[in-house]
């Protein structure tokens, strides 16, 4: 990401679609040959003699253009024919943000490589599946993996499609009108520097494809935000299913030695706020005054750089976090089975069903013997002496109600799902 939201890298891109313009008017005939090749061989920009000349002319892209000229010599007239500063800044905008797009989806399928690693090799780990903060129903960490891997997915299927959006260029002049350069030419340019051209542009391209590019990020961050706080949630002491991995030496609290922090998915959850401002930010950037105001371009310095690090950043963070996480398969069995099975409550009620009770009343027997555990009781022992169950069910039944391998025999069945292999 440094390497494309430099400044460096940023007036790079500037001297590539000035370069490009230049010989697709040489293609044309507007510069000839010899011209072509010098400007070519001497165009370069020193972005100190840039600031130096941005004192007098107070624009950025206008003191590059005269920059790039003076090092070119008389050929250096040609530059900038025709065109205005967005040409060029959104041009080169969108190679950044391709490139961009590019980086983060092979970040992102890092992560999903952990995380299919992650839930094929726990498949068959059964956990407790939770609800409002309670136990619910078995479940297995494969399975809660496998959510994550398939929401994952469509992240990456989303920022694949946006990548296409703010994939575009123009070379459509002042208002976007052709007066100087034709539509041939914008597309030739394009063509040139990987891009497509916008079909309709102002003085600038439309801003609703950039903010759904960074929409696209924020929802991606939302989603690994969904995965870190579970991730914390399950570090929790009293639960303790998984723990991030921690170094020898390494300081949880100033105050408390035994402190064991989740800090680094807290990091992720707190960047993904970030992202979720500058997407509402871009949002705001959508509507100009008439075809162009400057109201995009102050903010826009600060949110594409930012966001596309910050998520480039919180993917490859999660990744590291994943592939270093201690799982703990018997304590996940242990905070399962608390409360006499409780979990199985539903099933208790299914069955009674089954045999000829209405549902009000078999949801009553049920719920009559999971208060008892509540209060302490072991609720399998419960239900097994319960009058309406046992004229009704045999022990042998019974027993399968609390089958733990019943409960998970399609389990397997999201993890194939999703695809994960």
């Amino acid at each position: 990401m440094n390497a494309i939201w430099s400044r460096q890298a940023k007036y790079q891109r500037w001297e590539d679609v000035e370069i490009a313009i230049c010989e697709v008017h040489a293609e044309m005939g507007a510069i000839s040959a010899e011209a072509m090749a010098e400007i070519k061989s001497k165009a370069k920009f020193d972005i100190a003699r840039c600031d130096e000349i941005e004192k007098e002319t107070r624009h950025d892209l206008m003191a590059f253009v005269r920059n790039l000229s003076e090092n070119i010599g008389p050929n250096g007239r040609y530059v900038h024919m025709g065109v205005t500063s967005y040409d060029v800044i959104d041009t080169a905008l969108g190679m950044m943000l391709r490139d961009s797009c590019d980086v983060l989806l092979e970040s992102a399928a890092n992560l999903q490589k952990e995380i299919g690693r992650l839930a094929k090799e726990h498949q068959d780990t059964p956990c407790i599946g939770r609800t409002h903060g309670i136990h619910a129903e078995p479940i297995t960490f494969g399975s809660k993996c496998a959510n994550w891997y398939a929401e994952l997915s469509r992240n990456i299927e989303r920022l694949q499609a946006v990548k296409a959006d703010v994939a575009q260029g123009k070379v459509s002049g002042a208002v976007g009108i052709h007066a100087i350069t034709s539509p041939d030419m914008e597309k030739r340019v394009c063509e040139l520097l990987g891009l497509s051209p916008a079909p309709a542009s102002t003085q600038i391209i439309n801003r609703d494809s950039h903010a759904a590019f960074l929409n696209a990020l924020a929802l991606m961050g939302a989603g690994l935000e969904r995965i870190a706080t579970e991730l914390r949630n399950l570090q929790r002491t009293e639960i303790l299913e998984v723990q991030e991995a921690f170094a020898s030496g390494q300081t949880g609290s100033s105050a408390m030695p035994h402190k064991r922090n989740p800090w680094n998915s807290e990091t992720v959850c707190g960047l993904a706020r970030l992202l979720r401002a500058n997407a509402h930010a871009m949002l705001e950037s959508v509507a100009t005054w008439h075809e162009r105001d400057l109201t995009n371009s102050s903010l826009e310095r600060i949110v594409f750089p930012d966001s596309c690090h910050l998520a480039d950043f919180m993917l490859n963070r999660l990744t590291t976090i994943l592939g270093g996480l201690h799982v703990f398969p018997e304590r996940m069995m242990e905070n399962l089975r608390k409360m006499g099975d409780l979990v199985f409550s539903e099933h208790v009620m299914i069955a009674l069903i089954a045999k000829g009770m209405s549902r009000e009343a078999a949801y009553k027997v049920a719920q009559r013997n999971a208060a008892k555990a509540w209060d302490g009781e072991d609720f399998k022992t419960s239900v097994a002496a319960d009058e309406d169950v046992t004229t009704r069910l045999t022990p042998e039944e019974v027993e399968e109600l609390f089958s733990l391998e019943h409960h998970l025999r399609h389990a397997r069945y999201t993890v194939e799902a999703v695809g994960i292999n």
